[in-house]
Protein backbone atom coordinates (compact mmCIF):
# COMPACT_ATOMS: atom_id res chain seq x y z
CA UNK A 1 0.00 0.00 0.00
CA UNK A 2 1.40 3.72 -1.09
CA UNK A 3 1.66 5.88 2.11
CA UNK A 4 3.18 8.44 0.18
CA UNK A 5 1.13 11.65 0.53
CA UNK A 6 -0.43 12.95 -2.04
CA UNK A 7 0.80 16.34 -3.98
CA UNK A 8 -0.82 19.74 -2.28
CA UNK A 9 -3.39 20.94 -5.00
CA UNK A 10 -2.89 23.60 -6.59
CA UNK A 11 -6.11 25.66 -6.74
CA UNK A 12 -7.42 26.39 -10.47
CA UNK A 13 -7.28 30.06 -10.17
CA UNK A 14 -3.55 30.08 -8.74
CA UNK A 15 -2.48 27.83 -11.74
CA UNK A 16 -4.43 29.59 -14.36
CA UNK A 17 -2.40 33.27 -13.55
CA UNK A 18 -0.03 31.82 -13.08
CA UNK A 19 0.53 31.02 -16.57
CA UNK A 20 -1.19 33.71 -17.60
CA UNK A 21 1.69 35.79 -15.88
CA UNK A 22 4.97 33.79 -17.50
CA UNK A 23 2.90 35.02 -21.05
CA UNK A 24 2.62 38.65 -19.68
CA UNK A 25 6.51 38.52 -18.62
CA UNK A 26 7.68 37.67 -21.57
CA UNK A 27 5.36 39.78 -24.25
CA UNK A 28 6.29 43.17 -21.98
CA UNK A 29 9.38 43.92 -23.46
CA UNK A 30 8.23 42.87 -27.40
CA UNK A 31 5.74 44.95 -26.94
CA UNK A 32 7.37 48.19 -25.26
CA UNK A 33 9.34 48.47 -29.07
CA UNK A 34 6.40 50.14 -29.68
CA UNK A 35 4.96 53.62 -28.46
CA UNK A 36 1.66 54.48 -28.25
CA UNK A 37 -0.03 57.79 -28.40
CA UNK A 38 -3.34 57.52 -25.95
CA UNK A 39 -4.89 61.49 -26.35
CA UNK A 40 -1.87 63.49 -25.29
CA UNK A 41 0.30 60.66 -23.47
CA UNK A 42 2.50 58.81 -25.07
CA UNK A 43 3.64 55.73 -23.48
CA UNK A 44 5.22 52.29 -24.70
CA UNK A 45 3.00 49.77 -25.26
CA UNK A 46 4.65 47.09 -22.75
CA UNK A 47 2.92 48.91 -20.33
CA UNK A 48 -0.52 47.34 -20.94
CA UNK A 49 1.23 44.19 -20.58
CA UNK A 50 2.78 44.75 -17.04
CA UNK A 51 -0.26 46.24 -15.93
CA UNK A 52 -1.71 43.15 -16.54
CA UNK A 53 1.15 41.97 -14.59
CA UNK A 54 0.46 44.15 -11.94
CA UNK A 55 -3.39 42.91 -11.76
CA UNK A 56 -2.37 39.39 -11.89
CA UNK A 57 -0.10 39.83 -8.33
CA UNK A 58 -2.91 41.77 -6.89
CA UNK A 59 -5.58 38.85 -7.57
CA UNK A 60 -3.31 36.18 -6.64
CA UNK A 61 -2.32 38.41 -2.78
CA UNK A 62 -6.34 39.02 -2.68
CA UNK A 63 -6.91 35.66 -3.30
CA UNK A 64 -4.12 33.26 -1.95
CA UNK A 65 -1.81 35.31 0.25
CA UNK A 66 1.21 37.85 0.17
CA UNK A 67 3.08 34.94 0.54
CA UNK A 68 2.73 33.03 -2.31
CA UNK A 69 1.80 36.18 -4.74
CA UNK A 70 5.59 37.17 -3.88
CA UNK A 71 6.54 33.39 -5.37
CA UNK A 72 4.70 34.05 -8.18
CA UNK A 73 6.73 37.64 -8.64
CA UNK A 74 10.00 35.49 -7.80
CA UNK A 75 9.17 32.58 -10.14
CA UNK A 76 8.26 35.60 -13.08
CA UNK A 77 12.21 36.01 -13.26
CA UNK A 78 12.56 32.65 -14.98
CA UNK A 79 10.40 33.15 -18.12
CA UNK A 80 11.73 36.76 -17.95
CA UNK A 81 15.93 35.57 -18.07
CA UNK A 82 15.28 32.39 -19.85
CA UNK A 83 13.51 34.49 -22.71
CA UNK A 84 16.07 37.06 -22.69
CA UNK A 85 19.16 34.16 -23.11
CA UNK A 86 16.68 32.80 -26.07
CA UNK A 87 16.81 35.98 -27.40
CA UNK A 88 20.57 36.41 -27.76
CA UNK A 89 21.07 32.97 -28.61
CA UNK A 90 18.89 33.61 -31.92
CA UNK A 91 20.57 36.72 -33.04
CA UNK A 92 23.82 35.13 -32.41
CA UNK A 93 22.62 32.50 -34.99
CA UNK A 94 23.23 33.45 -38.62
CA UNK A 95 20.66 34.08 -40.25
CA UNK A 96 18.96 32.01 -42.78
CA UNK A 97 20.05 33.13 -46.54
CA UNK A 98 16.70 32.79 -48.09
CA UNK A 99 15.14 35.62 -45.29
CA UNK A 100 14.55 39.12 -47.03
CA UNK A 101 17.09 41.67 -45.85
CA UNK A 102 14.34 43.70 -44.74
CA UNK A 103 12.60 41.37 -42.17
CA UNK A 104 16.26 40.55 -40.86
CA UNK A 105 16.98 44.53 -40.05
CA UNK A 106 13.40 44.94 -38.77
CA UNK A 107 13.65 41.89 -36.69
CA UNK A 108 17.14 42.57 -35.14
CA UNK A 109 16.03 46.22 -34.68
CA UNK A 110 13.09 45.08 -32.52
CA UNK A 111 15.22 42.30 -30.75
CA UNK A 112 18.44 43.83 -29.82
CA UNK A 113 19.19 45.89 -26.86
CA UNK A 114 21.78 47.34 -24.71
CA UNK A 115 22.89 45.54 -21.61
CA UNK A 116 22.22 48.27 -19.37
CA UNK A 117 17.98 48.52 -21.07
CA UNK A 118 17.84 44.79 -20.20
CA UNK A 119 19.19 45.13 -16.58
CA UNK A 120 17.06 47.92 -16.13
CA UNK A 121 13.99 45.97 -17.20
CA UNK A 122 14.93 43.21 -14.76
CA UNK A 123 15.66 45.09 -11.88
CA UNK A 124 12.16 47.61 -12.74
CA UNK A 125 10.59 44.16 -12.36
CA UNK A 126 11.62 42.46 -9.68
CA UNK A 127 11.23 45.74 -7.57
CA UNK A 128 8.46 47.37 -9.23
CA UNK A 129 6.28 43.98 -8.57
CA UNK A 130 7.44 43.31 -4.91
CA UNK A 131 6.34 46.68 -4.11
CA UNK A 132 2.44 46.38 -5.51
CA UNK A 133 2.33 43.14 -3.72
CA UNK A 134 3.60 44.35 -0.55
CA UNK A 135 1.31 47.73 -0.72
CA UNK A 136 -2.02 46.03 -1.58
CA UNK A 137 -1.57 43.70 0.91
CA UNK A 138 -0.47 46.43 3.67
CA UNK A 139 -3.25 47.97 2.78
CA UNK A 140 -5.52 44.97 3.43
CA UNK A 141 -4.54 44.29 6.35
CA UNK A 142 -5.21 47.80 7.38
CA UNK A 143 -8.54 48.52 5.62
CA UNK A 144 -9.69 44.81 5.67
CA UNK A 145 -11.50 43.07 2.60
CA UNK A 146 -13.13 46.41 1.39
CA UNK A 147 -12.14 48.78 -1.40
CA UNK A 148 -10.32 46.95 -3.53
CA UNK A 149 -10.65 49.55 -6.06
CA UNK A 150 -8.73 51.50 -4.29
CA UNK A 151 -6.13 49.10 -2.52
CA UNK A 152 -5.45 48.04 -6.23
CA UNK A 153 -5.20 51.45 -7.47
CA UNK A 154 -2.79 53.08 -4.97
CA UNK A 155 -0.33 50.10 -5.51
CA UNK A 156 -0.55 49.90 -9.07
CA UNK A 157 0.36 54.02 -9.07
CA UNK A 158 2.52 53.71 -6.57
CA UNK A 159 4.47 50.01 -7.98
CA UNK A 160 4.50 52.12 -11.65
CA UNK A 161 5.69 55.02 -10.46
CA UNK A 162 9.16 53.14 -9.06
CA UNK A 163 8.61 50.86 -12.24
CA UNK A 164 9.72 54.02 -14.20
CA UNK A 165 11.79 55.82 -11.99
CA UNK A 166 14.41 52.44 -11.88
CA UNK A 167 14.19 51.29 -15.73
CA UNK A 168 14.89 54.79 -17.23
CA UNK A 169 17.68 55.58 -14.37
CA UNK A 170 19.68 52.13 -15.25
CA UNK A 171 19.36 52.61 -18.63
CA UNK A 172 19.50 55.90 -20.03
CA UNK A 173 21.16 58.16 -17.44
CA UNK A 174 24.58 59.37 -18.63
CA UNK A 175 23.20 58.34 -22.24
CA UNK A 176 20.86 61.74 -22.71
CA UNK A 177 18.63 63.84 -20.31
CA UNK A 178 16.30 61.68 -18.97
CA UNK A 179 13.82 64.60 -16.91
CA UNK A 180 11.86 64.70 -19.83
CA UNK A 181 11.35 61.11 -20.38
CA UNK A 182 10.95 60.24 -16.88
CA UNK A 183 8.42 62.64 -16.10
CA UNK A 184 6.38 61.54 -19.29
CA UNK A 185 6.48 58.32 -18.67
CA UNK A 186 5.18 58.18 -14.83
CA UNK A 187 2.35 60.79 -15.57
CA UNK A 188 1.26 58.32 -18.35
CA UNK A 189 1.60 55.20 -16.69
CA UNK A 190 0.03 56.52 -12.89
CA UNK A 191 -2.54 57.83 -15.56
CA UNK A 192 -3.03 54.46 -17.01
CA UNK A 193 -2.88 52.74 -13.54
CA UNK A 194 -5.28 54.59 -11.72
CA UNK A 195 -8.07 54.35 -14.76
CA UNK A 196 -7.29 50.51 -16.03
CA UNK A 197 -6.08 48.84 -12.92
CA UNK A 198 -9.37 48.88 -10.47
CA UNK A 199 -12.15 47.44 -13.15
CA UNK A 200 -9.57 44.30 -14.12
CA UNK A 201 -8.62 44.24 -10.25
CA UNK A 202 -12.64 43.00 -9.92
CA UNK A 203 -12.63 40.93 -13.35
CA UNK A 204 -9.57 39.03 -11.90
CA UNK A 205 -10.75 38.41 -8.88
CA UNK A 206 -14.33 37.15 -9.82
CA UNK A 207 -12.61 35.06 -12.23
CA UNK A 208 -10.49 33.55 -9.84
CA UNK A 209 -13.29 32.67 -7.50
CA UNK A 210 -15.08 31.43 -10.40
CA UNK A 211 -12.23 28.91 -10.85
CA UNK A 212 -12.11 27.72 -7.43
CA UNK A 213 -15.99 27.68 -6.50
CA UNK A 214 -16.39 30.11 -4.76
CA UNK A 215 -19.88 31.39 -4.17
CA UNK A 216 -18.77 34.68 -3.40
CA UNK A 217 -18.33 37.73 -5.77
CA UNK A 218 -15.50 40.50 -5.97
Amino acid sequence: MDTAAAPPAIPRSLFAFAIFYGGMVCIAGVLGNKQVALGPLAVEAGIFAFLLLVVTSSAVAELHGRTTANVLVRIGFVPLIVSLLLTLAVLAVPASPSMAPERLTAFELMMSGTPRIWLGGIVAYGISQTLNVSIFSWLKGREGAQLLWLRSAVAGMLSQAVDTLLFVAIAFWGVFPIGQLLVGQMIAKVTLSAVLVPPLIYLFVALGRRLDGARTAA
